[in-house]
């Protein structure tokens, strides 16, 4: 491919570079993400809660962590509460500390929450869980399903140290997708990537 091929990209040469690179990218996707309208969020964040139940099939007995949207991520809090309705259960992510894996609390909607790291809501009891599914939101997604994230490694992180390997699904819409993410040795690639143009 030829360097002015509009796909090309010039390797970064070393993680400082990856790094800058990945948080002005960071700071455009957010951006878009936040000019999507409200009621265009809605829609896209049900259609993607509708493919999660073709992509994961019965729910029943299923412990599924989800997250709590945060700037402009797809809100999948109805369809949390549908999960519970049919006999799975959910559980939220809980910043521990600052390098440090993630711990899943078990949560149903109504349940009682309290801030956490960036004022985000938590459960404030709920045992410690396993899940089976993680659905992790993304800030870009690449080809290989490599997740741009926040830049904090709490995902890969947790994965990392889970005692067995859960379905990892990321969610986000279809203006998220880039080229490549620049992944790195402690990047861990999503299994499957829900947008709302997700086809079985």
């Amino acid at each position: 491919m030829h360097e002015l091929d509009p796909e090309f990209r010039t390797p970064l040469s070393d993680w400082t570079d990856v790094k800058r690179w990945r948080k002005a990218e960071r700071e455009r996707l957010i951006a878009a993400r936040l000019a999507i309208s409200a009621d265009a969020r809605a829609a896209m964040s049900q259609r993607i809660g509708e493919s999660l139940d073709t992509l994961i099939g019965d729910i029943a007995g299923r412990m599924v962590s989800l997250y709590w949207p945060f700037r402009g991520e797809p809100d999948l809090r109805p369809w949390m509460a549908s999960v519970n309705e049919r006999g799975g259960r959910t559980a939220l992510p809980v910043v521990v500390e600052k390098g440090q894996p993630l711990v899943f609390r078990a949560y149903a909607p109504g349940d009682r929450l309290e801030k956490g790291v960036w004022n985000i809501p938590i459960p404030a009891e709920g045992d410690p869980v396993l899940p089976e599914v993680v659905i992790s939101p993304i800030v870009g997604i690449d080809p290989r399903q490599y997740r741009l994230g926040y830049g904090g490694g709490f995902f890969d992180r947790t994965l990392a140290a889970m005692p067995f390997k859960p379905l990892v699904i990321g969610v986000g819409y279809e203006l998220q997708r880039i080229a490549t993410i620049y992944p790195q040795p402690h990047d861990i690639p999503m299994d499957r990537v829900v947008t709302e143009a997700f086809k079985a």
